[in-house]
């Protein structure tokens, strides 16, 4: 969401970069969770991945993530099963532990009840292994007061959609690991232990049916234009926002390029934007694609999912996003197949 942006407008913006991405030859386009967050309009993952999958015709899309505290096993199932009948064959359900969100929005998420969040985080791998039954098209047997029934997502699914498990931590390495799931790192969020994470996720492997060897890709920030100069000036408003969420300060709608080129670095803040920028992708086309690719070659992943980052000049079409789509543009042109 930027300054000059609707809730409608951000999701147009969004289909249509989703669309220019499809055309591009992207594999994939994946939607987050975050509520009551006046920078993010990504509240409802299957909502806007019915919309994008819609008006798409070849590109994966889903979810990155859904957090699973927040919600029903089988709701999800139901709903991510539904959306591959739809679209058979691109629907993705990249799932999370965390709550994506403050503890008030938590709270309201589950009817007012604390207690659900954590028993969701204590039971989180048995979860995982119910959603995915719960999906597939033999369907799931649950034991309820002594006798067990079927379960299934949809009542006569043809396929699954592809699950994989999220994380910025060790312990979701691990756990895809054990179950044979493919598995993101999340290097957008601070650039520090990816290696160890996939690390341990390959030498920890355990082969399944539908996963007999490790996958993964990790997410970088990018920013790119035709000068590094002007790819700086694209960045520096998600920039912000991000300095603003570590430092507790108040979250705002994302700044234009213009406000944020005019807004000062409080003292003390400038070591933590650098830092920042520096696990970020910030550079013209031939810079980024190589990095990109130097970054893919360091840490051996099967993709790397960029989060164009770019923001918007003043006057630009709200209903689009420049910088973003300049961003794809570039690097689409600029990659080494």
């Amino acid at each position: 969401m930027r300054s000059d942006q609707t809730s409608a407008d951000a999701v147009a913006a969004s289909i249509r970069l989703a669309r220019l991405a499809d055309e591009l030859g992207y594999h994939r386009y994946w939607l987050a969770e975050h509520h009551n967050m006046p920078a993010v309009a990504a509240t409802n993952p299957p909502v806007l991945i019915g919309l994008v999958a819609g008006a798409t015709e070849r590109i994966r899309v889903g979810s990155g993530g859904m957090m699973l505290p927040n919600h029903a096993p089988l709701v999800v199932a139901e709903q991510f099963a539904l959306l591959e009948a739809a679209f058979p064959g691109r629907i993705d359900l990249g799932v999370g532990r965390a709550p994506g969100t403050d503890p008030v929005t938590a709270w309201a998420l589950r009817h007012g009840g604390p207690a659900d969040a954590d028993d969701t985080v204590n039971r989180f791998p048995e979860i995982l292994d119910d959603l995915e039954a719960m999906m597939a098209p033999e369907g799931a047997s649950v034991a309820v007061a002594g006798r067990r029934h079927e379960l299934r997502a949809t009542p006569a699914a043809g396929s699954a959609p592809e699950l994989w498990l999220l994380g910025s931590s060790q312990y979701a390495a691990a756990l895809a690991a054990q179950k044979g799931l493919p598995y993101v790192f999340a290097h957008h969020f601070a650039g520090q232990g990816t290696a160890e994470a996939l690390d341990l996720y390959r030498r920890t492997y355990v082969p399944s049916p539908d996963h007999p060897e490790p996958r993964t890709f990790l997410t970088v920030n990018a920013a790119v234009a035709e000068t590094a100069d002007e790819a700086e000036r694209l960045a520096l408003p998600q920039l912000l926002t991000m300095l603003r969420l570590r430092t507790g300060a108040p979250l705002t709608a994302q700044q234009l390029v213009d406000d944020a080129l005019a807004t000062p670095i409080a003292e003390g803040q400038a070591g933590l934007l650098d830092a920042m920028r520096r696990s970020w992708i910030i550079d013209d086309a031939s810079g980024a694609a190589k990095r990109v690719e130097a970054l893919a070659a360091e840490f051996g992943v099967d993709e790397v999912m960029i989060n164009p980052v770019g923001g918007a000049y003043a006057g630009s079409d709200a209903r689009t996003a420049p910088g973003r789509e300049l961003a794809l543009s570039l690097l689409a042109h600029h990659r080494v197949d």
